[in-house]
C-alpha cells in the first residue's frame, strides 16, 4: 500500500476532530442541530486551518442518511462517498484554475437540476476570490435565488476581493490561525498514534515554524521524520529548518556589548554555515530586544530567561530602542543586500558602530569620535549646531555632566537674561543632533536649577534685576511692559 501522508491521514471527517476554532464550530453545530440551514456559507483564514475540510465535514452533514446532523455517521454510503471524494452531488472547484465566466456558467448548469443519490447537491469552490468580476456576475444569479436542494460552501484567502454583493448573501466565518501551543499537541497526538519518538522542543520548532496552519505543520512533521529516520529531534529539526537558535542570538549580543567585531562576524559565519535562516534571525533578534525592554521597564518578561536578564543590565534603555528600530528597519532592506550574509553582517555592523556613547566627566576626558574630535567637554559646546542667541548663551555655559540622555550645563548668573524655554528647546535639539540620540538639556544658574517651567513673576524678577536691562531703559526712557514678556 502507498503510503499517505500526515495531512490527509490525519484530515478530520467530523467537527470533534478539528482543532481549534472553537467559535467557527459552535455556530455550525448549532444551526445544524435546530436545522436553521443557509444556501451559502463563506470560509476565510489564511492556508491551512480547515476551511475545506469543515466545507466537507458540512457536506457530510447534510447528506448524512440518519438526517441532517452535527454527527454524521461516516458509516453510511453518502458519507463514505464524500471521504472518498468520490460523491457525484459533491462538486469541488478550485477557482484559481477556473476564472473565466464560462467555465462558472458550465459549473453551475446542473444547478437546476435535482441531486442523483444526495439530499442535497453541494458546491464547494475553493479560492473563490480568484473569479473573474463577470464569474462573480454568474455565481451571483444563483446565490440570489437558488433551488431548496443546492447549497454553495466557498472558501478564500482573501476576502477583500470578493464583491459585496457575493458577500451580503453568505453566512461569513472567519476561521483563526493555530496558536503554536495547540499546533504542538495535535503533533504529538497524532506522533503518539504513529508510535514515533519525539523530542517537545523539536515539535514546538515545527508547531512555530508552520506560522498557524496545522497542515503546513504536518508536512514539515512528514518531512521531520524522513529527515531524522523515524525519530525527531530539536537538532535535526533545526538544521532541516535552516533555524537560528536562541543561543546565537545571545551571543551576538553579548559580542556587541563588547564591542568585538571579529566576533561579531566569526559567530555569523557559523550561522551561515548552518544554513540558518537570517530573516528568520532578525525576528529572533527583535523578540529579544522586546523582552530587554520589558525588563528594563517593568522588571520581568515573558520568557524570563536568565540570559535575557543579563543582558538587560549591560545595555541602556535608549540603546535598545535604537537597536531595535535599526534590526527593524534592516529586516525590510535585508533582501536588498548583495547577499543575505553580507546584509546581516552590515546589520550588526551597524548596530556596533551607532552604539549610543556615555560620557562621564567625573573620569578622565570622554571617549574621542572619528566624526567629532572631542578632548574636553568645551569641544561638544564649539560644535553644536546653533546661532543667534543661542551660540551667544553657549559662550557662558560649561558642562557639568553627560549622563544617559541628559546634558547638565551651568550659566553664568549675570547672563541670566539670555535664558528661556526656546533656548533650553534649540540646545536640547542641537546635543541630540550631535550624540545622534534624543536628548535633554539641564541648566542651573547659581547653584538653583533653571528650566523651562520657571514662573513669569520669575523672569519678570530676573529681568529687573539685570543691570544692562536697566540702563537700556534709562537711555531710551522706556518701561518694561510685563504683559509683553513671554517665556518663549
Amino acid at each position: 500500500m502507498s503510503y499517505q501522508v500526515l495531512a490527509r491521514k490525519w484530515r478530520p471527517k467530523s467537527f470533534s476532530e478539528v482543532v481549534g476554532q472553537e467559535h467557527v464550530l459552535r455556530a455550525l453545530v448549532n444551526s445544524l442541530d435546530q436545522n436553521r440551514l443557509h444556501h451559502a456559507y463563506l470560509f476565510s483564514g489564511t492556508r491551512g486551518v480547515g476551511k475545506t475540510t469543515i466545507a466537507r465535514i458540512i457536506a457530510k452533514c447534510l447528506n448524512c442518511e440518519t438526517g441532517v446532523t452535527s454527527k454524521p455517521c461516516g458509516q453510511c454510503e453518502a458519507c463514505l462517498a464524500i471521504d472518498q471524494g468520490n460523491c457525484i452531488d459533491l462538486i469541488e472547484v478550485d477557482a484559481a484554475s477556473k476564472t473565466k465566466v464560462e467555465d462558472t456558467r458550465d459549473l453551475l448548469a446542473g444547478a437546476q437540476y435535482a441531486p442523483v443519490a444526495a439530499r442535497f447537491k453541494i458546491y464547494i469552490i475553493d479560492e473563490v476570490h480568484m473569479l473573474s468580476a463577470h464569474s462573480f456576475n454568474a455565481l451571483l444569479k444563483t446565490l440570489e435565488e437558488p433551488p431548496s436542494h443546492v447549497k454553495f460552501l466557498l472558501a478564500t484567502t482573501d476576502p477583500q476581493r470578493l464583491p459585496v454583493t457575493v458577500l451580503s448573501r453568505c453566512l461569513q466565518f472567519n476561521l483563526k490561525i493555530l496558536p503554536p501551543e495547540q499546533i504542538q499537541k495535535q503533533l504529538n497526538f497524532i506522533l503518539e498514534q504513529e508510535k514515533i519518538a519525539n523530542e517537545t522542543e523539536a515539535l514546538m520548532q515545527l508547531a512555530q515554524a508552520a506560522n498557524g496552519s496545522l497542515r503546513d505543520a504536518l508536512s514539515l512533521l512528514d518531512q521531520a521524520i524522513a529527515y531524522g529516520q523515524e525519530k525527531i529531534v530539536l537538532a535535526d529539526v533545526n538544521v532541516m529548518l535552516g533555524t537560528v537558535q536562541r543561543s546565537h542570538i545571545f551571543a551576538l549580543l553579548e559580542a556587541l556589548a563588547q564591542k568585538d567585531a571579529t566576533k561579531i562576524l566569526a559567530i555569523i559565519n557559523e550561522m551561515t554555515n548552518l544554513a540558518v535562516d537570517f530573516i528568520q534571525a532578525l525576528d529572533e533578534l527583535l523578540n529579544v530586544l522586546y523582552q530587554i525592554t520589558l525588563i528594563q521597564n517593568v522588571g520581568v518578561s515573558i520568557d524570563d530567561d536568565a540570559v535575557i536578564k543579563n543582558l538587560a543590565g549591560n545595555f541602556g534603555k535608549e540603546e535598545i530602542q535604537l537597536y531595535y528600530q535599526i534590526a527593524l528597519i534592516g529586516k525590510r532592506d535585508l533582501p536588498l543586500a548583495p547577499t543575505m550574509k553580507i546584509g546581516f553582517e552590515m546589520i550588526w555592523l551597524r548596530l556596533l558602530t551607532f552604539r549610543p556613547a556615555i560620557i562621564d566627566l567625573s573620569n578622565p576626558a570622554p571617549r574621542p569620535s572619528a566624526k567629532n574630535n572631542i578632548s574636553q567637554p568645551e569641544d561638544i559646546l564649539a560644535q553644536l549646531k546653533v546661532s543667534g542667541t543661542t551660540q551667544a548663551l553657549i559662550k557662558y555655559c560649561s558642562i557639568v555632566a553627560i549622563e544617559n540622555n541628559q546634558v547638565k550645563l551651568t550659566l553664568d548668573a549675570k547672563q541670566a537674561p539670555l535664558l528661556n524655554k526656546m533656548q533650553t528647546d534649540r540646545l536640547s535639539q542641537a546635543f541630540s543632533e550631535f550624540f545622534k540620540r534624543p536628548m535633554t538639556v539641564e541648566i542651573t544658574l547659581d547653584g538653583a536649577a533653571v528650566k523651562s517651567s520657571d514662573g513669569k513673576r520669575d523672569l519678570l524678577q530676573t529681568m529687573g534685576d539685570d543691570p544692562k536691562l536697566k540702563n537700556i531703559l534709562a537711555t531710551f526712557n522706556a518701561t518694561l511692559i510685563p504683559e509683553s514678556v513671554e517665556e518663549d
